[in-house]
């Protein structure tokens, strides 16, 4: 019986498919330039290292933070405008308010002349005209803050696209040079995530039917790792074959070959 069991596992061992995987960095990015401008820092011995929140690559946004300081000035006096604005319609709006009280008593009046009635009317017609000037002056003030407050949050996102930042990511290629002048969707950088890493592999039919509920083993040792992708349209290149990719720690050093198994539970 035992000889029996022996067998079995043996058997199920023999029939275990190999595969061959890269150990590959979890994800690896290409940085493209969002704006336009001469790079005037791209520090290449930080290729193989890991970021901080230090900019890798800066690209010159001098004027741009000068206009962000004109605009941000700018919105501050005008925003003060309108506080100012707002207190004075409140002034005028119970001057109003008074001046319409008046002109309702003094109108029925018989021994007040046509003249001094329409003298009152006109005075009242021309406190609401002040009224609803100065309130549309406000609205338009706002509209003016409005489309400061959307420049400066331009100027901000063009500032920090011209300072590239990947704090935790390892700089994997750098493509441009200080002194070299980028347009929009120039290449300028690869970053790896190197926080885990994963393993590429093209199954078999038969391997990729319940792949996922199957024991890997790497490198003839059981992981307690699972495929965490896998793909039932077969691949383009690897003809009948559906890629899987299994998720693993990070390792000291990446690109190397593992082997794997997958075997039933």
């Amino acid at each position: 019986m035992r000889f029996l069991i022996a067998l079995l596992f043996l058997l199920a061992y023999l029939d275990a498919k190999v595969y061959y995987a890269k150990v590959e960095p979890y994800e690896i990015r290409d940085i493209s330039s969002n704006v336009s401008g001469l790079v005037i820092s791209a520090d290449e011995s930080l290729v193989g290292k890991k970021l901080s929140q230090k900019p890798y690559i800066e690209i010159d946004s001098e004027l741009d933070e000068k206009e962000q300081i004109a605009v941000r000035e700018k919105l501050k006096y005008i925003e003060n405008i309108i506080k100012i604005n707002e207190a004075e319609l409140i002034n005028l709006n119970e001057s109003l308010a008074k001046k319409r009280e008046n002109y309702k008593k003094i109108e029925p009046l018989k021994f007040k002349s046509s003249v001094e009635k329409d003298r009152e009317f006109y005075d009242l017609i021309s406190s609401e005209n002040l009224y609803l000037n100065t309130k549309k002056e406000i609205q338009n003030l706002k509209i003016q803050a409005s489309d400061l407050k959307l420049r400066d949050a331009q100027l901000q996102r063009t500032i920090s696209d011209k300072n590239l930042v990947a704090k935790d990511f390892v700089l994997y290629e750098m493509l441009v040079k200080s002194g070299q002048v980028v347009g929009i969707s120039t290449p300028l950088a690869k970053v790896a995530d190197v926080s885990k890493a994963k393993l590429t592999i093209y199954l078999d039919e038969s391997d990729a039917i319940n792949a996922q509920k199957k024991v890997i083993y790497i490198d003839g040792q059981k992981s307690s790792n699972k495929i965490s992708r896998l793909l039932n349209i077969a691949d383009s290149k690897n003809i009948s074959k559906y890629m899987a990719q299994v998720i693993i720690d990070s390792p000291e050093l990446f690109s190397k070959l593992v082997k794997l198994e997958l075997k039933d539970e």
